[in-house]
């Protein structure tokens, strides 16, 4: 009987900050999915994001404080030394050739699965790795009420892969559940801007060096 593949997982994001959600993905995916490693990818010049992001420096910074004391997760800062735009498939091409059987698992949110015909070679992407759609169980009223996980689960709104167009022949998904949650950068950078505090939206070590660096302060 021959010996399974390592299975290494491929988190990327900007990570600006870096927040409870993030860490809550990184536990699930190493433990649902059986991975052996999870790399985590802080972006460079992030192709899809109007906005410029804090500098490259503070966001390794933080990520490390996020997710170093979890075993079996990496962050790999290489996305924020190259030229120009960042894209995922370049770096699911550079573990495929340093790695070359290792099997590579794509985590995302459903939101960016949806969005996969966006990006840059994503038929390529789906030739390379594996893709590992983080689905929120959805807290609905109705649901909760009923009392089932199952009724929980159908509320959510789940991503099908067959809404893809023309996907690769073999192409293929795995789910991942994560507990109901309204964290988002987006909102703590908002709450940073209006002098609120921020304590349980991020790692307490992330918080400190938030604090530590003045960053997300208003101009």
């Amino acid at each position: 009987m021959g010996m399974s593949k390592r299975r290494v997982g491929v988190f990327g994001g900007a990570f600006d900050p870096p927040h409870v959600t993030h860490v809550a993905l990184a536990r699930a995916a190493l433990a649902q999915r059986d991975l052996d490693e999870l790399r985590v990818f802080p972006t460079g010049h992030s192709w899809h994001k109007a906005r410029v992001l804090s500098a490259a420096a503070h966001r390794i910074a933080m990520a490390e404080l996020a997710f170093g004391g979890i075993p079996g997760v990496v962050v790999d800062p290489r996305e924020t030394r190259r030229e120009g735009p960042t894209y995922t498939l370049d770096t699911l091409q550079e573990l495929h050739a340093e790695q070359p059987g290792a099997e590579l698992v794509l985590v995302m949110g459903s939101d960016q699965a949806r969005a996969l015909p966006g990006w840059h070679g994503w038929r390529e992407i789906l030739s390379v790795a594996v893709v590992c759609v983080a689905e929120r169980l959805e807290s609905a009223p109705s649901a909760l009420a009923a009392g089932s996980m199952d009724a929980v689960m159908r509320t959510a709104s789940r991503f099908d892969p067959a809404t893809l167009p023309e996907p690769p022949a073999g192409a293929r998904f795995e789910s991942l559940e994560l507990p109901p949650a309204a964290t988002s950068a987006t909102d703590i950078r908002a709450r940073l801007a209006r002098h609120q505090r921020i304590t349980g939206l991020v790692p307490p070590a992330v918080e400190r060096y938030i604090e530590q660096h003045h960053l997300y302060a208003p101009a």
